[in-house]
């Protein structure tokens, strides 16, 4: 899940009167579908959540799967995604810094639940993303979770080595996706065979509606500033000057803004919860978006630095995206406003040629983001597409 990216000016007019209204509490348990796995992730103590589904016969796995969730989500929401898989695959998921009980305010929130209370305050759960000023932590947690995947699939599978695949979404896509681009760690990076997208963050939001003739502008001079900040892109001179002395100018005022704004005291304020419309296009069915808005163990709220390393990471990636070799089946809804359609097809452009086994799945006319939440129908059709897509890389896969 990607929420809207606020920009300074709607900030400063609607985060003076909502901030502070914002309650976060924890009423049931974090939904686990899987054994639990908690991994020790630098040496400070840190740990990271992690579940592992495993077929009834587990050296009959064929692959080893690791879902990567979405901004502001959790693993623990991907259950009945998991339970498909798990019937063949080594199926796992992790819960990334600041997120499901990979966020200690959460973890406390479902011990003391689990305990016997009754609610929990987790009001202050949105603050660990302070510490993420850009995706390397992320990117720390999925190849943490990878190595431990493929040595636990090893274990089990009588020393034949699996291939692993990657099943993302939203920001989970743009984290594995430029962890497969920036790792050196060739020995995990050798290992998986393939990733799917699902709804990838590859583009900033478009605001529907009429609040879009407001916020878009802001957004679109956000974007293509830090897109030419010191970076020319090979335009005619005149043009050029122009595009650096905007960035210049426009760039170093909003970084400094969101710094200050996400300093302590001032992020309890300044920090802007989810708009009502991203609710409405996270799915096209009315069962799952009410099952998102129970979910207790979704953060609602984001700090400023983090919405803006965000931002920076997907130019970052658009500008290396060229590169990217792994093969893969790219998911999306041709509508959707939270990740817009846009950065799909730059991708796609450059990439779709890279392998011959690389397939799209567009989502003609759909305007949602969670593609593995959709109506029960619709959900099907996406599943069996992966299934068939795996089952084909899983037999390529195989030495001859």
């Amino acid at each position: 899940m990607l929420f809207s990216k606020p920009h300074p000016f709607y900030i400063l007019l609607l985060m003076l009167c909502s901030g502070c209204s914002y309650h976060h509490t924890v009423k049931e348990k974090y939904p686990l579908w899987g054994e639990e796995h908690n991994l020790n992730s630098d040496e400070t103590g840190s740990i990271r959540h992690m579940q592992i589904l495993m077929p009834a016969l587990p050296d009959s796995a064929s692959a080893c799967l690791l879902i990567v969730h979405g901004m502001n989500e959790h693993v623990g929401r991907y259950g009945d995604v998991a339970r498909h898989f798990s019937n063949r695959f080594i199926v796992a998921g992790i819960d990334m810094t600041a997120h499901g009980l990979s966020n200690t305010v959460l973890m406390k929130a479902h011990k003391s639940i689990e305990a016997g209370a009754s609610t929990y305050d987790a009001g202050d759960a949105y603050l660990e993303q302070a510490q993420l000023g850009d995706l390397q932590p992320l990117r720390d947690d999925l190849n943490l979770a990878l190595s431990h995947l493929i040595n636990h699939c090893d274990k089990l599978s009588a020393n034949k080595p699996l291939p692993v695949f990657i099943l993302s979404h939203s920001l989970g896509s743009l984290v594995s996706a430029s962890y497969l681009l920036q790792t050196d760690n060739e020995t995990v990076k050798s290992r998986i065979k393939g990733i799917i997208f699902s709804g990838p963050a590859f583009s900033v939001t478009e605001v529907p509606g009429w609040r879009g003739w407001f916020q878009n502008p802001i957004i679109w001079l956000s974007f293509h500033a830090h897109e030419h900040f010191l970076n020319p892109h090979n335009e005619p001179l005149p043009l050029l000057l122009i595009n650096q002395v905007l960035a210049l100018i426009t760039v170093p005022l909003q970084d400094g803004l969101f710094d200050l704004l996400s300093l302590p005291g001032l992020r309890n304020v300044f920090s802007p919860s989810g708009p009502a419309w991203v609710e409405e296009h996270l799915s096209d069915s009315e069962e799952e978006r009410i099952r998102q808005r129970n979910d207790n163990y979704i953060i609602r709220r984001c700090v400023l630095r983090y919405v803006l390393g965000v931002e920076k990471e997907i130019i970052q990636f658009r500008q290396n995206m060229a590169a990217f070799s792994t093969p893969y089946l790219l998911i999306y809804s041709e509508q959707d406003p939270i990740a817009p359609a846009w950065g799909n097809t730059d991708f796609a452009a450059v990439t779709r040629d890279k392998h011959e086994h690389n397939e799209l799945m567009v989502l003609t006319g759909k305007n949602h983001h969670e593609q593995l939440f959709s109506t029960p129908a619709l959900r099907e059709q996406i599943l069996r597409k992966i299934d068939d897509w795996l089952e084909q890389s899983i037999s390529r896969s195989k030495p001859d």
